[in-house]
């Protein structure tokens, strides 16, 4: 999980209301419908398949894969539960991890080989091969480290850490042109997803006991283990945690502006996908960076972050009575700043429109100015 280093701090602040809960203390019931699932995928079976019998071992309705792995590939297969999908474009882009047999067609010197291998690494543009899921046009993609691990004969064992998209198959073709002679692949396994490595993966047997243990005896132990919380997702990329009183309006889909961030990671860069966090580590919604981070703990109005998936639900971090709950929460996530140029309602704020939200404080029948709102400017 992410701690504070690496972090600009905008403000320092804590959670003090009852509402929201810290991830390792949710219920089994609600892990499963906000969680992932590591699967050690074996050879045989495509992903499809393999995210289809998940499904049926934990009884949801919705899950997806992170990066589709050939029927023959094996190794980490990352999968999202439920409410957990939302989370897919931030696990789809992380960089990935491979442990590749490449068979040459001929012989060819060793040093060679190693040439060939490394040239490689860095910016490469790549074709799709013909049984691929995606249009076949050249894509840029990036290669970040090529180890030969064994040479045996006509056989090269490879090691390969790569940007999302980049087709290893593929690359063992371009490696035998390069070479002056053909190579394909010979075996493939993925080693790591992000931060998802295969000393975390588990099988579907696994899976299957882990849940049958939880229902028919009450054991959470197992099921604890294997299903993990979506905030680790959030070790994929980038992030910023906001105030409470913050999230209400987002969880409305309302965008996020520079006053109510409390902390924000170091490089992120505008146009980037983040998640956005409570002060307790609960993942609210992942938004697309209209600022830098530097630009986030500088500025005071604007829109930081644009609203993309929510994933919290309404209501849950809802800890102010009365209707002015909605309008300091959409105040401190920036919603009723004009840089945003929306109100509360969602209506664009222009200088043909310019009033603010009339209040009804029905529901305290304290004069407004008497109320007091820790950490929050009204």
């Amino acid at each position: 999980m992410k701690t504070l280093d690496g972090f600009l701090i905008r403000s320092h602040e804590c959670s003090l209301t009852d509402y929201g809960r810290y991830p390792g203390s949710r219920s089994v019931e609600e892990l499963i419908k906000n969680g992932l699932v590591v699967i050690d995928k074996p050879p045989g079976p495509t992903s499809h398949q393999v995210t289809s019998w998940v499904k049926e071992i934990l009884g949801v309705k919705k899950a997806g894969h992170a990066g589709t792995l050939d029927p023959r590939v094996s190794g980490v297969l990352v999968i999202a539960l439920e409410n957990a999908t939302k989370v897919m474009p931030i696990l789809s882009a992380c960089p990935k991890s491979y442990i590749a047999l490449m068979h040459l067609h001929r012989d060819v010197p060793e040093e060679k080989i190693i040439t060939a291998c490394r040239s490689f690494i860095g910016k490469i543009t790549q074709i799709p091969p013909r049984k691929s899921a995606v249009a076949r046009r050249p894509r840029k993609k990036e290669i970040y480290s090529i180890e030969v691990l064994e040479i045996q004969g006509r056989d090269v064992l490879m090691k390969i850490d790569c940007e999302a998209g980049v087709y290893i198959r593929k690359l063992c073709v371009d490696i035998g042109t390069k070479l002056g002679v053909r190579a394909h692949m010979q075996e493939l396994r993925r080693i790591k997803s992000g931060p998802f490595s295969e000393e975390m993966c588990v099988t579907l047997q696994t899976l299957k006991d882990a849940y049958v243990f939880w229902k028919e005896e009450g054991n959470e132990e197992l099921i604890r283990s294997v299903v993990l919380p979506v905030e680790r997702a959030v070790d994929a990329g980038k992030c910023v945690i906001v105030k409470d009183s913050a999230v209400d309006a987002l969880c409305n889909g309302a965008p996020l502006s520079p006053g109510g961030i409390v902390a924000v990671q170091k490089g992120i860069k505008k146009g980037e996908t983040i998640s956005i966090l409570t002060l307790k580590g609960e993942l609210v919604a992942i938004g697309i960076a209209e600022m830098d981070s530097n630009e986030m703990v500088r500025r005071k109005r604007g829109t930081a972050v644009k609203t993309d998936r929510v994933l919290m639900p309404r209501g849950d971090v809802s800890f102010l009575e009365g209707s002015w709950c909605s309008l300091v929460s959409m105040r401190a996530s920036g919603a009723l700043d004009r840089g945003s140029k929306q109100n509360h309602q969602g209506v664009p704020v222009t200088d043909e429109n310019p009033r603010e939200p009339t209040i009804n404080n029905s529901t305290d029948k304290r004069n407004p100015s008497e109320i007091r709102f820790t950490h929050v400017n009204i």
